[in-house]
């Protein structure tokens, strides 16, 4: 794979061209701009735990090439026997390869009795008798334990750029490096990438992230990726952000919610494309609006998604029965169901389904039962709020039809900033409400319509076995 030169500006220059090497993770490439530089120096680093091995091992089994053999170097970390017997565990690995394509070599002994020096005469002798094209040393850093001075480590790094620069070779250093070690060792001064593997506690979850820190000659993809280790390798979610309107051509037309009585207050329905956010407290009824706004869709004959954090399968399948559609048929015939634990739930790997359903069955319409589930799973409120903002964005440019439910508390939205904060991002802003004592009366307002005329009225709500009615 190729690429254009891109300067810091970001404009891309074609004239340069350099080839690329693919990580074997789409994902990845796409974060990357097109994966690794070729005839580079690469660092991994990470934690022990975080899945540099995995991500080094899937590039290397994806690019196996018996002609130009890759190499994979342990040092005075993990054994080699060890790093191939948990390798064979992982969906990628191919036992053909090994041996052939790909070459497993354990550096320790010689680092024991030689030192770092043993390293650069090592590796020349393999590219004498094997012409490896991309060499994994895994841990470089491990190497700084038994190294003399930091001078001895200079000359080392110094050695190993030589080398790369006169062959045709592409090198990976693992390694556990924290931050602070990227401004003292002196392979981060020469390597053309760095990219980082993270893992935060997040209760009794822990999350992942990856983050490119440089790539030389390349654009690529800033900030944290959230991803998982699977027995296929990492599953990468890369971060959202807000997309191009240049293409973006708004439908000028309505649709009909599915509620009774609802689309006479909003001035005929809502627009094509547009975002519906509905507010209120427990038993006001926004999953039972949720399903009707999906299930009219299902009966105009688009396909939609709906999403879910709270309520099982089974008890999804209930309530469209409830609601007069047999769930069997209806999941047959275009209606998606996404149902996620709020224990487990990542924002990140939720929204990359969200998008392959929207892409790959030609989704139109899209309910989220509730968002604030979404702010729940999320670490750190500034990522959230961006990618709140591109969430609702992709939705716009995609001319896909959303309808948002939110938990919050009695009265009117706007009491607290989460409310706030999709409230400004929604076209439409429905208020439920429900008195308290034996009546237990339930009304609906709406707040705000972009565009449109709408009575701003409360009105009574009811709630019967085909669904809610407004009054």
């Amino acid at each position: 794979m190729t690429d254009a030169l891109m300067d810091e500006s970001g404009v891309t220059d074609d004239s340069v061209v350099f080839p690329r090497i693919s990580t074997g993770n789409p994902q990845a490439d796409a974060i990357l701009c097109g994966g690794f530089p070729a005839h580079s120096i690469n660092i991994i680093m990470g934690q022990p735990g975080t899945g540099k091995t995995i991500f080094a091992e899937q590039l290397l089994f994806h690019n196996a090439n018996p002609a130009r053999p890759l190499l994979y170097l342990t040092t005075l970390s993990e054994p080699m026997s060890k790093v191939v017997s948990y390798a064979q565990r992982l969906g990628f690995f191919d036992i053909d390869q090994v041996g052939t394509g790909i070459l497993y070599d354990d550096l320790g002994a010689k680092l024991i009795a030689d030192g770092p020096a043993a390293l650069v005469p090592h590796l020349l002798e393999s590219i004498k008798s094997l012409s490896p094209s991309v060499v994994v040393i895994d841990s470089f850093k491990a190497i700084h334990d038994i190294a003399q001075s930091t001078w001895e480590i200079r000359r080392l790094v110094s050695q190993l750029a030589g080398v790369v620069s006169a062959y045709d070779m592409t090198v990976f250093l693992l390694g556990e490096y924290t931050q602070d070690d990227i401004e003292q060792y002196p392979e981060f001064a020469v390597a053309d990438s760095i990219v980082q593997l993270e893992r935060n506690t997040l209760g009794a979850r822990d999350e992942r992230y990856l983050r490119v820190l440089k790539l030389r000659g390349s654009g690529y993809s800033e900030g944290r990726h959230a991803f998982r280790i699977t027995s296929n390798g990492l599953a990468i979610f890369p971060r959202l952000v807000t997309p191009k309107f240049e293409s973006y051509v708004p439908l000028l037309e309505r649709t009909a919610t599915g509620i009774d009585g609802l689309d006479e207050i909003m001035g005929g329905g809502v627009w094509r494309g547009s975002t519906t956010l509905v507010a209120g407290p427990t038993g006001s009824g926004k999953s039972t609006i949720g399903l009707q706004f999906a299930l009219e869709a299902h009966r105009q004959g688009e396909a939609v998604l709906f999403v879910n954090f709270q309520e099982n399968p089974a008890q999804v399948q209930r309530m469209i029965r409830a609601l007069g559609t047999d769930p069997e048929i209806a999941y047959a015939t275009g209606f998606y169901h996404l149902y996620r634990s709020p224990v487990e739930l990542q924002i990140d790997s939720v929204i990359v389904e969200i998008f392959d359903f929207i892409e790959t069955a030609n989704v139109r319409r899209v309910v989220i039962d509730a968002v604030g589930d979404l702010s729940t799973a999320a670490s750190d409120p500034h990522r959230l709020n961006d990618f709140l903002y591109s969430l609702v964005q992709h939705f716009v440019v995609r001319n896909v039809t959303t309808l948002l439910n939110l938990e919050s508390a009695p009265g009117v939205t706007g009491k607290r900033e989460e409310e706030q904060r999709w409230s400004y991002m929604s076209d439409n802003v429905l208020v439920l409400e429900r008195t308290e004592g034996l009546a237990g009366e339930r009304t609906i307002r709406v707040v705000k319509t972009r565009n449109s005329d709408h009575d701003p009225l409360p009105h009574r709500v009811e709630i019967r076995r085909d669904g809610v009615h407004v009054l």
